[in-house]
């Protein structure tokens, strides 16, 4: 379940549509009747509670979708690198310490991070929507 007053449009995640999981992008948000309107990308666009909604746990595979160059540390860590922004941890594959930085704007988050809120601290930091498009 995802909570809907975390999401934006443009946010990726898992859409459960009569028992079948897709991706889909977030292209609505009603805060007031709690629902997201969400594309599967087959042309099809319904509106779907956050107990039909899960994320997409952030993932080496997921950056790399959303076009982030990966690059080793010296130091055993991994930077993940789009433009001016970074995602760095601290040791390859452990997502449950992540640093984000763009340009003198740094934060820290331990704990599990998914997709969407990548994209949440992407929007708020770059004020430019993370989106599968290359730059």
């Amino acid at each position: 379940m995802v909570k809907i007053s975390e999401l934006k449009d443009g946010d990726l995640l898992i859409v459960s549509n009569e028992g079948t999981l897709m991706e889909g992008e977030v292209t609505a948000v009603d805060t007031v009747q709690q629902l997201a309107r969400v594309s599967t990308g087959e042309g099809n666009e319904f509106w779907y509670p956050g107990e039909a909604l899960s994320a997409i746990p952030l993932s080496d595979a997921a950056l790399q979708k959303l076009h982030f160059k990966r690059v080793r540390e010296e130091d055993g860590g991994v930077k993940y690198k789009k433009g001016a922004f970074r995602v760095h941890l601290d040791k390859p594959d452990d997502f449950s310490s992540i640093s984000f930085w763009y340009r003198e704007d740094r934060r820290h988050v331990t704990g599990p991070v998914f997709l969407h809120q990548l994209q949440n601290y992407y929007l708020s930091m770059t004020k430019v929507p993370l989106t599968e498009a290359v730059i």
